[in-house]
């Protein structure tokens, strides 16, 4: 007989979206299967691939023989100091003048709620507006931080591009002094990034208005294998004097996933207002989860501060970055050479990043797992860095054919 308990009242939560993609390709028995959902880098064999550089500040870190002592709440100074400048250049007004507020968050996820937080405390009844659409996980942070959110438009079907007007159109009609979510490179899903031409006038409206610029940057140096061109966005914002908050990740950049080392950046207008938002960025901090891991932020700090191993981590992103761009210009290719019907399919080579949405409709989408065996997310986004260049005649016919015959 079924004992009552105290937990009846909870119901099964749905399964993650994208996190649930991998455990379907999982069951699969297929030798043809592709897992195409998942947001980490592969090698050209489809194995998951740890940096050389990241082996080698490892074995440096284990001869030195270092301790495993708590960090302080704001994580450590020598990370704090080296992402703040990794993602601003060192020579930038805002470091020199103390006017940047950095502190260790867990990876991307962890800065963005600690933000979240710090956002639903300090502006209540403020309100993000989030690209539509955008990373799944950014809707559940601000929901779970109980910070109102709205969208505005950034995905155009028709184009498979950017809706630059629709755009710019909401951020004109959000309330004053809105938070304005921003991928600084390598959108999520979409891999649509706005010109330079259009990120000033984003940054023009956005000082119009009185927003609040609130970037995301999972990606620096791995979308164009260069860190200063990866930063530029968030740079252009800085530069015309904005007050603004930046969240960072290195899950990609150097395969720190497991290590959940990421920052929360927030830039203000003096020195003091940044000693102050610190203050209480660790106030919030410290009933969450008290201080952050050690390990994968003595990893960065380590490679930034060695000449060598910071040219050898450039050297493998530019690898991977190769990599993935190589692989999405053989999807074109072949795309391009098997679909006989005219469709112009180079918006993929014009999409960045280790993600390409492919225009496929959730029907569409499930064609192509439930007949071709190619895992993806529902919206029709595929990780391209899940794709290796033998595959993609392979998912080319599986797009076409998924395009065509299913409606």
């Amino acid at each position: 007989m079924a004992v009552a308990s105290r937990f009846d009242g909870v119901t099964m939560a749905p399964p993650d979206p994208i996190l649930g993609v991998s455990e379907a390709f999982k069951a699969d028995n297929s030798d043809l299967k592709l897992n195409l959902g998942v947001g980490a880098y592969r090698t050209e064999e489809l194995q998951p691939y740890v940096l050389k550089v990241v082996q080698k500040a490892e074995s440096q870190m284990l001869k030195r023989g270092e301790n495993k002592e708590y960090l302080p709440i704001e994580g450590l100074a020598a990370f704090n100091k080296a992402t703040a400048e990794l993602l601003f250049g060192t020579g930038n007004p805002v470091i020199q003048e103390k006017r940047v507020a950095t502190v260790q968050g867990l990876s991307g996820t962890g800065s963005l709620r600690l933000a979240a937080a710090f956002i639903e405390r300090y502006f209540p009844g403020a309100k993000v507006l989030i690209s539509a659409p955008t990373w799944g996980n950014h809707k559940n942070i601000f929901n779970d931080a109980r910070v109102p959110w709205s969208e505005y438009r950034y995905y155009d079907p028709k184009t498979v591009g950017l809706d630059f007007e629709g755009m710019i159109s909401d951020l004109k009609a959000a309330p004053e002094g809105s938070f304005i979510l921003l991928h600084g490179c390598a959108h999520n899903p979409t891999g649509i990034d706005p010109t330079p031409d259009q990120w000033a006038k984003i940054a023009d409206v956005i000082l119009e208005k009185n927003h609040f610029p609130f970037f995301d940057v999972a990606y620096q140096g791995f979308a164009s294998g260069s860190l200063d061109e990866d930063a530029s966005s968030v740079r252009l914002f800085a530069a015309r004097g904005m007050e603004l908050m930046v969240a960072q990740s290195y899950s990609k950049n150097l395969g720190l996933y497991a290590e959940r080392i990421g920052a929360i950046n927030v830039v203000c207008s003096s020195p003091d207002a940044a000693a102050r938002v610190r203050s209480q960025l660790k106030r919030i901090a410290r009933p969450m989860y008290s201080n952050p891991p050690m390990h994968g932020a003595k990893i960065v700090a380590n490679i930034v501060g060695d000449p060598t191993l910071f040219n050898q981590w450039k050297d493998e992103m530019q690898m991977m970055a190769g990599r993935i761009k190589s692989v999405r210009q053989k999807l074109y290719d072949s795309l391009s050479a098997k679909d006989k019907s005219g469709k112009d399919w180079s918006f993929v080579l014009h999409q960045i990043g280790m993600f390409s949405f492919t225009g496929l409709n959730k029907a569409q989408s499930d064609n192509m797992t439930d007949k071709w065996h190619v895992y993806m997310t529902k919206d029709g986004r595929i990780s391209l860095a899940g794709l290796s260049s033998a595959k993609c005649e392979y998912l080319a016919d599986a797009i076409i054919d998924s395009f065509h015959n299913v409606k």
